[in-house]
């Protein structure tokens, strides 16, 4: 009698492991760690902006002041893709805001698509890992442009978008700092041509194109 209660007790422990490990097999805990760009209705980041812009050889413009981005709203798109729509706001002091546009951030295949003035960048890839790289500009027409988690420490990544200076003829550098929990907080870019005549080839000066940097100041919710 207790060898048979013995036997049936052994039986239904063995369907009950066998349950879990299928259940744990089927439905892995993946973190893809997607919180480092969290997307949510009323997440807002506050950004100080410098930017400078150079109109030709010892001819520029600079100007400091902030934006505001906000997910304002979401719809499900055509391939059934939660797309979020980001209002972006400048202001000279956080008092006075004024309506720049409208971009989109959403996740498509394990990546971050940022879409703003109809030019789709893959800003990032989950689950980020260092030393990773990808096609940011997949979307776009045009070369491949290589894109890489060149820091990954402290739960903040680097994406290096481009590093180039020929000292002749071009720099270009950008880069993006996301930290998880927070988003995107800090992006720079500078795009420049240098002066390319005989009397000033290879003196590094600026004649064309822009510098841009954006530092987090505030974020949260509402």
């Amino acid at each position: 009698m207790m060898k048979g209660i013995l036997r049936i007790a052994l039986f239904f422990l063995f369907v009950i492991v066998s349950v879990a490990c299928e259940e744990s097999t089927e439905n892995p805990n993946l973190d893809f760690q997607l919180d480092f760009q969290p997307l949510e209705l009323g997440n807002f980041w506050v950004y100080r902006v410098e930017e400078t812009l150079y109109f030709g050889e010892n001819d520029s413009e600079s100007s400091t002041y902030f934006i505001r981005d906000r997910v304002r709203s979401s719809f499900v798109n055509e391939a059934n893709e939660l797309v979020y729509i980001v209002e972006r706001q400048k202001s000279p002091n956080q008092n006075s805001w004024i309506t720049l546009k409208d971009y989109t951030m959403f996740l498509r295949n394990n990546t971050l698509i940022r879409s703003i003035d109809n030019q789709a960048l893959v800003a990032l890839v989950f689950p980020p890992s260092l030393g990773k790289t990808w096609n940011g500009k997949i979307y776009q027409a045009g070369e491949k442009d290589d894109f890489e988690i060149e820091v990954f420490e402290n739960n903040r990544l680097k994406v290096k978008q481009e590093d180039l200076d020929d000292k002749v003829t071009v720099r270009d550098k950008r880069y993006e700092f996301f930290e998880r929990g927070v988003g995107l907080i800090e992006k720079y870019d500078e795009v420049v041509t240098y002066c390319s005549r005989t009397d000033c080839l290879g003196n590094q000066l600026i004649d064309g194109g822009y510098k841009v940097s954006l530092t987090l100041v505030n974020h949260g919710k509402r």
